[in-house]
């Protein structure tokens, strides 16, 4: 696989000497040396924001949707205050690839996912967009993508699989107080993940992203990123569970889907 140039993705620096406390009383990740998946939340706990975190020198570099890049530089700034940090946007390519395609030196194993592939920035790319080769990479290993699969301010970050992500990255349990912490903790410690994403297939093309899972006249779940045969779907575990056991027909507008948990993840259909 060739590079992947991410058009619908962009950059910006938190830099200063408060960057590393600034940030880690804010995001759900660990802030450390080493490269991280983390989101920003809302005060109950819903994601706002999801976002890779690289160390640079002077601070950190925030690899966010572009579409979002400046709403979340500016909800940042709100936290500021007096902390010794600036944010500014940065105009680099961001390029990723998975299989055998030359590593560089510099790139990183995705935090989320090392099957995802590595992750790396230029300042000038001769990558090629190619959407469709990501997508069908991304959702035949079960990641869903905010803004894509669920819109902001919509899922927990259990729904996105995020507790499920490499040890710092996604939400770090070890960690201190953050905004929505409280509310995730509870989840995580009273078992009470209702929602998860699952991958969809199908015999014939799936239909379009936002169709409602069913079973008969109950709606179970709703279809996320979608390529041909293949998808995602944030369902309700228990009642997705509940209609294989007893083998009723899964539909989407009427198309029958099979559901399966992706298999790097360690939480199983409810009993």
């Amino acid at each position: 696989m060739s590079q992947i140039l991410h058009t619908n993705r962009a950059t910006f620096s938190c830099t200063g000497e408060d960057a590393t406390h600034f940030l880690e009383n804010l995001v759900t990740c660990l802030i450390s040396g080493k490269p991280a998946f983390g989101a920003l939340l809302t005060p109950q706990g819903k994601i706002l924001f999801d976002f890779f975190i690289t160390p640079i020198d002077g601070g950190y570099r925030f690899d966010c949707a572009a579409e979002q890049r400046d709403e979340l530089i500016k909800r940042l700034g709100f936290y500021k205050l007096r902390a010794k940090v600036d944010l500014a946007p940065l105009e680099e390519a961001v390029v990723t690839s998975w299989g055998d395609a030359t590593r560089p030196d510099d790139a990183f194993d995705d935090p989320r996912l090392s099957a995802l592939g590595w992750r790396a920035y230029r300042m000038q790319a001769e990558a090629k967009a190619d959407d469709d080769a990501w997508l069908a990479h991304r959702i035949a290993l079960g990641v869903p993508e905010l803004g894509v699969d669920a819109e902001p301010g919509s899922v927990f970050p259990h729904d996105m699989s995020m507790d499920q992500f490499s040890k710092g990255s996604g939400v770090a349990f070890d960690k201190g107080c953050y905004v929505g912490q409280e509310v995730v903790s509870r989840m995580q410690h009273r078992g009470t993940a209702r929602s998860r994403f699952v991958n969809v297939a199908a015999v014939n093309d799936l239909p379009e992203s936002g169709a409602e899972l069913m079973v008969g006249d109950r709606t179970i779940g709703t279809l996320g990123s979608v390529s041909g045969q293949h998808g995602l779907a944030l369902v309700r575990l228990d009642r997705a569970a509940k209609a294989i056991t007893e083998g009723a027909p899964i539909t989407a507008d009427g198309t029958e889907v099979m559901l399966t948990l992706p298999d790097w993840v360690n939480y199983a259909w409810p009993q």
